[in-house]
């Protein structure tokens, strides 16, 4: 009976790495289908710089989070004092210890990434890549350490709140709405595109040169983020069949209701809005994915969908601010609607990962709310403010815009010296 429950453990063991590296391994994928929409939501002159900060982002990343992100964020010390753990140093290793690092390094490259779209066609390569790994090495790992702490060998303090712990399951906070916010300041302090809004205040459309393509990007991420939600058990059981289920269902309903939505005011189907919507309901659910009844999830992705056609107009209508692909509405603003929603849609006691339901429309009452707002007030301030500092540093010395020949001429060919489409475009000496 021993050598049984022995081998019965050791398999499950092996199977829980094995669902984990298979994740993983779909969440590194998702790196193409940001590349891809991004690509698509910009114009044909940007496309070599687009891909190649979504292919360096990840490179450099993954380097710099081996380095020095996964210690500050999981290792015995946390935040800004004490020892931390670098280069696994005091980090059980092994099988598991690596699955997870490998896991842990591609949500890393996700929360970074989000930047590039916010401020793409404008942005210096060179600037990129130095606060890119400024994101990967201190911004997001110091917040996460606050959040998943308790995951590696920390504690975080947002996991220890009076009112109850921050619940962000697979990162609506830690990971989406940390690049969002840094992605708000990011396009603030970068500027507008040039052309992109006129002397009287009117604001002039700067259409995407690819839909196809920006659709492939958005399928390919919803397909990664079964990899992302459901690999966040980091256990092959049958609860990654109900978080791929809460998570399916709210990126649909997110895509219906943007599209909808944008139907109703737009008087047209949008196909950037209903794309969009997708992301936003993959987003809204990422906290409480694994929290949530299926009925939930659709409601939660329903909102999304909702908030992220009005988060695009008033940002770039109302506030004047830039962001070419919609960055910061669907990671940002629904990141921040997905985490608020744990508060409200927590069913622990009816899915049966709980004795007690913690969402206020469960009876929960108000306290898990409390510690979803202050998570997620905590990560605006944190991501936006040190964003703010990081950007207006690098504007101050390396320089963050490129010059405006260069951009009026695409970022392909002034910063890569190549063009995407050979031919494609006619220059002139100017």
């Amino acid at each position: 009976m021993i050598a049984e429950t022995n081998t019965a453990d050791l398999v499950q063991t092996n199977l829980n790495i094995v669902w984990t590296l298979l994740a993983a391994s779909l969440v590194m994928f998702m790196q193409a289908g940001f590349a891809m929409l991004e690509c698509g939501f910009t114009r044909a002159k940007n496309t070599v710089n687009i891909i190649m900060k979504n292919l360096t982002d990840y490179a450099v990343g993954s380097i710099a989070f081996f380095l020095v992100g996964y210690g500050l964020m999981f290792g015995k010390s946390n935040g800004f004092c004490g020892t931390t753990d670098f280069l696994l140093s005091g980090v059980t290793k092994g099988d598991w210890g690596y699955t997870f690092l490998i896991f842990q390094t591609v949500f890393a490259a996700t929360s970074a990434t989000i930047v590039s779209g916010a401020v793409a066609e404008r942005v210096k390569f060179e600037a990129y890549l130095v606060y890119s790994v400024f994101i990967i090495v201190f911004v997001y790992p110091i917040f996460g350490s606050w959040a998943w702490g308790s995951l590696g060998s920390g504690g975080g303090w947002l996991e220890s709140l009076s009112t109850g712990a921050f619940c962000d399951f697979a990162g609506s906070t830690v990971v989406h709405s940390i690049g969002g916010w840094l992605a708000l300041a990011g396009a603030i302090v970068a500027g507008p595109r040039i052309g992109k809004y006129g002397p009287n205040g009117a604001v002039n459309a700067i259409p995407g040169h690819n839909i196809p393509l920006a659709a492939l990007g958005v399928f390919i991420l919803w397909f990664g983020w079964f990899g992302f939600n459901a690999g966040s058990t980091t256990v092959g059981n049958g609860e990654i069949g109900r978080v791929a289920v809460t998570t399916n269902l709210s990126a649909a309903a997110g895509a219906f209701s943007a599209l909808m939505t944008a139907w109703f005011f737009l008087k047209k189907p949008d196909a950037s809005m209903a794309l969009n919507g997708a992301l936003a309901g993959l987003v809204g659910i990422t906290a409480g994915c694994f929290t949530v009844t299926p009925l939930g999830s659709i409601i939660i992705g329903i909102v999304a969908g909702m908030a992220v056609v009005g988060s695009v107009y008033f940002i770039d209508v109302i506030l004047k601010i830039d962001d070419p692909v919609g960055a910061v509405s669907v990671h940002g603003v629904c990141g921040l609607w997905g985490t608020l929603a744990c508060g409200l849609f927590n069913a622990e006691s009816v899915i049966g990962t709980g004795e007690k339901s913690s969402g206020l429309f469960y009876g929960g009452g108000f306290n898990q709310l409390i510690s979803q707002g202050i998570g997620a007030g905590v990560a605006f301030v944190w991501a936006f403010g040190t964003g703010m500092m990081l950007f207006l540093a690098v504007k101050k010395t390396i320089g963050l815009r490129v010059k405006a020949i260069d951009e009026r001429r695409g970022l392909d060919i002034g910063e890569h010296g190549m063009e995407a489409y050979s031919g494609f475009q006619i220059f002139t000496t100017e």
